[in-house]
């Protein structure tokens, strides 16, 4: 799963889950940001193949770590 938090005075505001599909808000201002944000398609698929891009390429040298040390 991809997350990506946007903080600010160290309060989460938004948050894109890739398991959701979307931005959600949880302040005001948060709302605000996470609204105008799913509307814009192209910004969508782009953190939705962040999961791909990231954790994907990823998730093999993590999971060959784990098992050697264990």
């Amino acid at each position: 799963e991809y997350i990506r938090s946007s903080y600010y005075n160290k309060l989460e505001y938004t948050r894109f889950s890739s398991s959701v599909g979307k931005f959600v808000g949880f302040t005001e201002y948060g709302v605000k940001n996470a609204e105008y944000w799913n509307k814009d398609a192209s910004f969508l698929s782009a953190m939705k193949a962040q999961k791909e891009a990231v954790c994907l390429h990823n998730v093999q040298i993590k999971y060959d770590n784990m098992l050697t040390k264990s």
